[in-house]
C-alpha cells in the first residue's frame, strides 16, 4: 500500500447554533434554553493512500458530507488533525499549502446548486487554472476544450449557461472544473444520486477511466451500496458520525460483521434473490443533538446488551484490513 496522501486523526466536529430571538425571550422569562450542539463527527481515524479508491456509506446524516468537506479543507474540524502528505495541514505554508488546495479538490451531489448560474461553461472550468497560473490567457480555451473532451462534452458547448445543459452534462462540468487543477485527490461527495439510473452509469465508467488515465485517488460518498460496490477497492462504513466497520470490498460484501453493515446489505436488491421479506431495524434513527450513549446503534440493534449502553467500542482489526467496533467481537 502506498502512502497516505489523507489521515484523519482522532477527528471530531460539532456545530453550535446559539439561541435566536424567541428563545433568548424564553430564557430572560427563565425558561432555560442552551445553545443547541450537533455532533456531526466522533473521534474519526481514516486515511487514504495514494492511488486507492474508497467508498465512505452510511444513512442520511451520519456524517459523510461533512466528513469530505473536512478531507477537502472547506471545513475545519472541531478536534483532532487533518493530514496531507503526512503533514498536519494546520502547519502548511507557502507551497505545501497551495499543494494541498489544489491537489484535494470535491465533486459535490447537485450539479446545478453547486454551478453558479450566471457563469458560463468557460468561465466555470476555465477560472481557477488561469488564476493559480496553470494555464496563460493564451492557452486557457484550448485547455477548457481538451478538459471537456475529457469528460465528454462538445467544447463547442463552452458558451453555454448551466441551466442550458442536462443534469449529466452539468455533472461533467463539475467533474472538469474539479479536474482543471490538475488535482490528485477526489472527494466525490454522492456524486451521481442526483441523476437518473443511466446517466449513473455513463458518469461511474467516466470516474474509472480518469482514475486510470490521471492516477487519481477517490474518496467515493454515497448512501447506495451497489454504486460503492462498482467502483471502490475498500469500503467504510458510517452510523451517527463514527465509523464501525471497515474492509475491502470483497471482503466487506461477502463477509459483513456488524449488525448495522448487515442490515445494510441484506437490503441491496438483487436480480438472483427473490421471495425476500423486508425487516426493517427497529427504532427510530437517534438526533446527532443527543446522541445515545455507549454504541451509537445499541437503540436498534437486536443483538445489543448492557455493555452495548454504556461503553462505546473500539474499531477493531479481526482480520488483515477488516476493522468493525462492535462488542460482540470480544
Amino acid at each position: 500500500m502506498n502512502e497516505p496522501i489523507i489521515e484523519l486523526q482522532n477527528v471530531s466536529k460539532r456545530f453550535v447554533r446559539n439561541p435566536d430571538l424567541a428563545e433568548k425571550l424564553a430564557s430572560y422569562l427563565r425558561i432555560p434554553i442552551g445553545a443547541t450542539i450537533t455532533h456531526a463527527l466522533d473521534g474519526i481515524n481514516l486515511s487514504v493512500s495514494e492511488g486507492e479508491v474508497v467508498g465512505l456509506v452510511g444513512e442520511s446524516g451520519c456524517g459523510k458530507s461533512t466528513l469530505g468537506r473536512i478531507v477537502a479543507g472547506i471545513m475545519p474540524t472541531t478536534e483532532g488533525e487533518v493530514h496531507f502528505r503526512g503533514s498536519p495541514v494546520e502547519d502548511l505554508q507557502g507551497e505545501e499549502a497551495a499543494a494541498y488546495t489544489l491537489q484535494v479538490q470535491m465533486i459535490f451531489q447537485d450539479p446545478f446548486s453547486s454551478l453558479s448560474p450566471r457563469m458560463r461553461a468557460r468561465e466555470i472550468i476555465g477560472n481557477a487554472p488561469l488564476f493559480h497560473g496553470i494555464v496563460t490567457k493564451q492557452e486557457v480555451d484550448d485547455y477548457i476544450d481538451d478538459l471537456m473532451l475529457q469528460v465528454g462534452l462538445e467544447p463547442s458547448s463552452k458558451y453555454r449557461l448551466p441551466h442550458q445543459f442536462s443534469g449529466g452534462q452539468r455533472q461533467r462540468i463539475g467533474i472538469a472544473r474539479a479536474l482543471a487543477v490538475k488535482p490528485k485527490f477526489l472527494v466525490c461527495d454522492e456524486a451521481v444520486a442526483a441523476l437518473d439510473v443511466s446517466i449513473q452509469a455513463q458518469v461511474l465508467h467516466l470516474f474509472i477511466k480518469l482514475r486510470d488515465e490521471l492516477e487519481l485517488t477517490y474518496l467515493f460518498i454515497s448512501h447506495d451500496l451497489s454504486v460503492v460496490e462498482h467502483l471502490s477497492a475498500r469500503v467504510v462504513v458510517m452510523y451517527l458520525g463514527r465509523i464501525i466497520e471497515s474492509a475491502s470490498t470483497e471482503e466487506l460484501f461477502a463477509r459483513p460483521n456488524h449488525p448495522y453493515t448487515k442490515a445494510l446489505l441484506e437490503e441491496i436488491p438483487r436480480i438472483n434473490t427473490r421471495r425476500q421479506v423486508y425487516t426493517r431495524l427497529s427504532g427510530e434513527i437517534p438526533s446527532p443533538l443527543s446522541p445515545p450513549s455507549g454504541c451509537h446503534f445499541h437503540t436498534r440493534c437486536p443483538k445489543a446488551y448492557n455493555r452495548c449502553k454504556e461503553e462505546p467500542p473500539e474499531l477493531r482489526e479481526l482480520e488483515r484490513g477488516h476493522f468493525s467496533a462492535c462488542h460482540l467481537n470480544e
